[in-house]
């Protein structure tokens, strides 16, 4: 089971704490169950007897024993509290550092929101199980099995009580498990669909305001959110249920053993001492039953949360990633496309299809196409976001397959078609790929990366902060602070994924001719969809469909590549080029 698996591997561990905890929890309990015999003592042979003397020393053993339970109780819910929570959070680096090993293919196949739940609130759900576990089902079993064992010392007669009393409640429990199962896992992907959607709509609220379809994203957010309701007062109500079921149950019982057992006081058969012992017995068995029920009853969601834990764990990156390799680390930039090609899972033909081309260090190689022609498909399989499926990419004649990530970081530098930028600072931001970069070099950065004047008109400049997703900067300044970024970092390869996109034609020329001397022993590849950004590039390529079906310069290819000239005829009217 995939819960037991999870809880049993990361409590190893902890070992010494479990056994504190079973330890003390044992001493507490069996303290507990001694306490009414003590009771009953003072009882029937104290105060029916009038006599002092054992019932000041036998209430003052009953004051050791109680401290030493209390005592007990504190240590095991410390080592308890301890484990659980050591455990949860063991638990999330593995998931993490799990979710951080899978390709792109994986996560998306998972989806971010299902997986950011995964990773907090199922895992919490797993936490408290283990620490609802250590604290109550140690003491629960021996409570029960002790609290049978003193309870047919103090009257046998009484038994039966206990044998018809804790069926019945073992019974109500297996049944609302039984409904309470699937209602969980509905209740766990409810929460998925109502974070994909909050999330979605966050992420999108600029467009959904500026088409003014906030009436339409809040219904489906109420949706969602109904939805998510619905399971939760059905799960409520097995809830609601269950308490006055126990409680009619314990009442029934305590008013099933005055009334026999005072029969058997009244008889002779039995002292008012062991009865009222006995009675406290049956109320400490099913109260360690109620604890029990309690447990069982976030059993099930739990065990759902682990299996959803368990099938991200077990799942097998696309990518095999060398954790070390004795292979040269490339040092020149040379890039090898030979043979390429590529799909998407679930697609009906590839994305690439025998791309071969090669970009050479110190030369710009641009590459143009029409929409969803593979441009940035084929961007990503030289950081190896995918493997290709034929062929293979190099990097100096070594492939990207074969070389760790800390590798290819340092090699490659890439600025994505969608700038992101994280929460911090601008400083932080820059020195993400080179941590130990100085302020000059940042400044340098950012000065090819036409960005320095609006970073120094900022109230902290560089440590001015930065929203998460660079929201609190506009797109333009968010473009040029990732440019500034791939700077910083030094790489021999320089990706540029449609990176000049939200510039307007003056600044792009002048980063442009400022990148010139910033990268010019250096590999750069760009994608762009704008011909004035690449028509300087020492080697355009032009992509259709997936495939190469023209190379060469911009003058070359307005000569003999008419997909080119159609790109270059339908920009003539906005840009002016020719």
């Amino acid at each position: 089971m995939a819960l037991l698996a999870l809880a049993l591997r990361h409590a190893k561990p902890y070992a010494a704490w479990v056994i504190a905890v079973f330890v003390l929890q044992l001493v507490s309990t069996i303290a507990a169950l001694y306490l009414p015999s003590l009771n009953a003592q003072i009882i029937d042979q104290g105060v029916s007897r009038g006599d002092t003397d054992f019932i000041w020393s036998t209430g003052m053993t009953m004051l050791v024993v109680c401290l030493v339970q209390v005592a007990a109780a504190i240590g095991g819910v410390y080592f308890g509290a301890r484990t659980a929570m050591a455990i949860g959070r063991d638990l999330r680096r593995e998931f993490y550092r799990k979710v951080d090993s899978l390709g792109a293919l994986e996560i998306g196949g998972f989806g971010s929101a299902t997986l950011i739940t995964r990773g907090t609130n199922d895992v919490q759900q797993v936490q408290m199980l283990v620490l609802m576990t250590l604290n109550f089902m140690v003491s629960a079993p021996i409570m029960c099995v002790g609290g049978i064992i003193m309870a047919l010392r103090e009257d046998a007669g009484l038994s039966w009580l206990v044998w018809v009393s804790v069926p019945v409640l073992f019974i109500i429990v297996g049944f609302l498990v039984y409904l309470l199962m699937p209602l969980f896992r509905q209740m766990q992907d409810r929460i998925d669909g109502i974070n994909s959607v909050l999330r979605e709509q966050i992420i999108g609220i600029r467009v959904v305001r500026a088409f003014v379809r906030e009436p339409f994203e809040s219904e489906r957010y109420d949706r969602a959110n109904e939805a998510l309701t619905r399971v939760s007062i059905k799960v409520g109500n097995i809830f609601v249920l269950m308490f006055p079921v126990i409680m009619m149950v314990l009442h029934l019982a305590t008013a099933a053993v005055l009334w026999f057992g005072g029969q058997r006081v009244d008889a002779g058969q039995m002292q008012i001492g062991s009865l009222t012992a006995f009675l406290q017995y049956l109320l400490q068995i099913l109260t360690s039953v109620m604890m029990g029920v309690f447990m069982v009853m976030m059993i099930p969601r739990a065990v759902v949360c682990a299996e959803r834990i368990q099938s991200v764990l077990d799942t097998e990156p696309s990518l095999t990633v060398p954790t070390s390799t004795d292979i040269r680390v490339p040092s020149v930039g040379r890039v090898e496309f030979t043979g390429v090609t590529f799909g998407y899972p679930g697609a009906e033909r590839p994305v690439l299809s025998d791309v071969t081309f090669t970009a050479e260090p110190g030369k710009t190689t641009a590459i143009v196409g029409s929409t969803g022609s593979g441009k940035t498909t084929l961007l990503s399989l030289i950081p190896r976001l995918y493997d290709p499926q034929q062929g293979h990419v190099t990097i100096d004649g070594v492939p990207v397959s074969q070389l760790t990530r800390q590798q290819i970081a340092g090699v490659v530098g890439i600025v994505p078609q969608k700038p992101y930028l994280f929460s911090g600072t601008i400083a932080s931001n820059l020195r993400f790929g080179r941590p130990e970069a100085t302020d000059d070099e940042l400044w340098s950065a950012l000065d090819v990366a036409q960005a320095e004047d609006f970073v120094r008109a900022k109230p902290k400049m560089l440590n001015d902060g930065v929203a998460q997703g660079g929201t609190n900067v506009s797109g333009g300044q968010r473009q040029r602070l990732c440019i500034a970024r791939a700077l910083v970092a030094k790489p021999r390869v320089y990706l540029f994924d449609d990176s000049f996109s939200a510039l307007d034609v003056a600044t792009d020329a002048r980063l442009r001719a400022a990148l010139g001397d910033s990268t010019a022993d250096a590999t750069v590849i760009i994608v762009a969809q704008r011909i004035a950004t690449i028509r300087e590039a020492d080697h355009i390529i032009v992509m259709n469909d997936g495939g190469i079906v023209g190379r060469g310069t911009h003058d070359e290819l307005l000569e003999s590549n008419e997909t080119y000239r159609e790109i270059v005829q339908s920009q003539l009217a906005v840009e002016g080029v020719a």
